[in-house]
This record gives structure tokens, C-alpha cells and sequence, in this order.
């Protein structure tokens, strides 16, 4: 898998945490515990595509 596939992936799977955690708050009564979860998720996922950018760029 090349650099550009896997960022590609980073962001896909960024995007379904995204969807997660809007389902989780419409709900009546959200998980906060979840929420989270998924949010934490979400930033290691940012974190790593962050870090695979600016690999890339040097």
C-alpha cells in the first residue's frame, strides 16, 4: 500500500468515526463514554494522516 492508499484509508476511516459520533449524539440518550472513545479515535487517526503528510513532503 503506498503512502498516498494509506492516507487515503486514514481518512476514509476518519470520516466513518465522524459519522459514529454524530449517530451516538443524536441519540437520546448518547454514551458519553463513546463519544469519547471515538473522538480519541478520531485524533489518533488526524494525528497519524498529519504525520504521513509531512513524512511525505520532506
Amino acid at each position: 500500500m503506498s503512502a498516498v492508499d494509506h492516507i487515503e484509508a486514514l481518512k476514509a476511516k476518519h470520516a466513518m468515526l465522524e459519522h459514529a459520533i454524530d449517530e451516538e449524539n443524536a441519540r437520546p440518550h448518547p454514551d458519553d463514554e463513546a463519544i469519547c472513545s471515538l473522538k480519541k479515535r478520531k485524533l489518533q487517526i488526524k494525528d497519524e494522516i498529519t504525520r504521513l503528510i509531512s513524512e511525505k513532503s520532506h
